[in-house]
């Protein structure tokens, strides 16, 4: 007689996170004035980080249909271009756009990522469904219920992020938008709650995709359409549920074969604390640096220091930056620098541009000015190390600080003041501040893309709140069309 483990083939109940994830996508009711309000302000800033990477050859390359010509009249429409595709390929197309730069929002706790890169799915779905709607006789959603939505994806992604760490085994936060996408998405798509766990259940089975991409050697452009491929993928995973299509209830739990063990080194995937509006209440803009987050308040310092030693760089003996120890894992590279991914990623780099020119802009990662030799011999004076204090403010709930500071050493033995920035302006403790410049980055892109008569009209949907609340989603996504890719 056999004397192994008997294995019972009898499928359990789904996995505690399984099921709260989409009860939470499916029913839970948005109620904070706050989080809208935000969601508001985050949808401009997502949108204006996808028009300003349109300015951009190796971006645009990659939009538009994955097989040329395979376009999709009355499908989901790509703001910023006249592409008409399939749910799918407008998720990708929209989320490559959000996140090329490297300028829209983030979430910061032991995992990091994005969460606007969502809105990929998001919009693409709704835009889909309200033209649906539209040639069905029926009332198509409004951009509420893309708002809504938003701060869905924003919680799920950013609470999932609070204790567990993927980067630590090697994984990439792009897994995240995967997981909340995929939720909300097909509860858009109005799938039962075993269609949303079935389709979450399948998202966390994809697995994750490896973080090589963000780290040197191999720092490339995938870091800026990865979140276009799992947003995507989101919206795949939601209509193969809808069609009926089985899920795995123990995908995370089961022992040997589920996420924890394989990927996770066997521990559970923790949900810290219910669902509700919280990230998108706390959520992290970048408005003023196309940068990498945890360097934002180094380019702030830099800037402050840019007339004090814009005549002295030649002077220049060493630059010592104090960064959070995420910073020095993630962004800390010496030697060459081979493309513009490799130079957002890098701190000396964004520390350099701003101390020499006093100005860091996505142009500034391109070749022609990375070339200029006074920018490799100034990251050569660096010094990177971890302060501990910026640490634990950066893992406190009750701060999520990003603090970095700068101070400049010459060789007479003079020296510049050390500057701190704590937080930067697009922290929550500085919204006041922060919302007019987010506002202007907007206006800019659009006025930057868009001929004067439809930039006009796009900025006077922003202009009245309730009124863009109001909007179907597909007048709202047609005002931003354009006539040629």
């Amino acid at each position: 007689m056999s004397t192994h483990d008997v294995k019972s083939a009898e499928r359990p109940a789904p996995d505690a996170a399984l099921t709260a994830i989409a009860a939470y996508a499916r029913d839970y009711r948005v109620t904070s004035a706050t989080a809208y309000d935000t969601a508001r302000y985050c949808l401009m800033d997502t949108l204006a980080c996808g028009f300003q990477a349109l300015k951009y050859p190796a971006c645009r390359k990659l939009l538009g249909p994955v097989v040329p010509g395979a376009v999709m009249p009355g499908g989901a429409r790509v703001p910023g271009t006249s592409f008409e595709l399939d749910p799918v390929q407008a998720a990708f197309n929209i989320g490559a756009m959000i996140r090329w730069l490297d300028f829209n929002d983030t979430w910061l706790a032991a995992e990091w990522g994005h969460p606007s890169d969502n809105l990929g799915g998001i919009l693409a779905v709704a835009d889909y469904r309200a033209r649906l709607a539209v040639m069905s006789g029926k009332a198509p959603p409004t951009v509420r219920d893309v708002l809504t939505a938003m701060v869905k994806a924003h919680e799920i992604q950013g609470v999932l992020a609070l204790e567990n760490s993927f980067n630590r085994v090697g994984l990439d936060h792009v897994l995240l938008v995967r997981v909340a996408s995929t939720a909300v998405v097909t509860a858009m798509l109005e799938g039962t709650l075993e269609q949303v766990v079935n389709a979450v259940s399948n998202a966390w089975i994809d697995g994750g995709a490896l973080r090589t991409y963000r780290h040197a050697p191999n720092t490339g452009s995938r870091k800026s359409w990865a979140a276009g491929d799992a947003t995507s993928r989101a919206v795949r995973l939601a209509l193969i549920a809808l069609t009926g299509e089985m899920g795995y209830p123990s995908a995370l739990s089961a022992k040997t074969w589920g996420f924890s063990d394989v990927l996770f080194k066997g521990k559970p995937i923790a949900l810290p604390q219910p669902f509700g509006a919280y990230v998108m209440e706390n959520v992290l803009f970048k408005i003023s640096y196309p940068a990498e987050f945890h360097a934002q308040t180094a380019v702030e310092a830099a800037m402050t220091l840019h007339p004090q030693v814009r005549e002295r760089l030649g002077d220049i003996e060493r630059i010592v930056i104090e960064t959070q120890e995420p910073g020095v894992r993630i962004i800390d590279k010496v030697g060459p620098l081979a493309n513009p991914a490799d130079r957002d990623h890098c701190i000396q780099y964004m520390v350099a541009v701003p101390l020499l020119f006093g100005r860091l802009t996505a142009a500034d990662y391109e070749d022609e000015v990375a070339r200029d030799p006074r920018i490799d011999a100034l990251r050569a004076k660096m010094q990177v190390r971890e302060n501990p204090a910026f640490t634990a403010e950066y893992y406190a709930a009750d701060k999520r600080y990003i603090g970095n500071a700068v101070q400049v050493f010459f060789r007479d033995g003079s020296h510049s003041p050390r500057v701190q920035v704590d937080f930067p302006i697009g922290h929550r403790k500085r919204r006041a501040e922060g919302m007019p410049v987010l506002v202007k980055k907007f206006e800019a892109a659009v006025d930057a893309h868009f001929a004067p008569k439809q930039a006009g009209r796009i900025k006077a949907l922003f202009a009245k709140p309730a009124g863009l609340d109001a909007l179907p989603v597909n007048e709202f996504v047609a005002a931003m069309v354009t006539n040629g890719a």
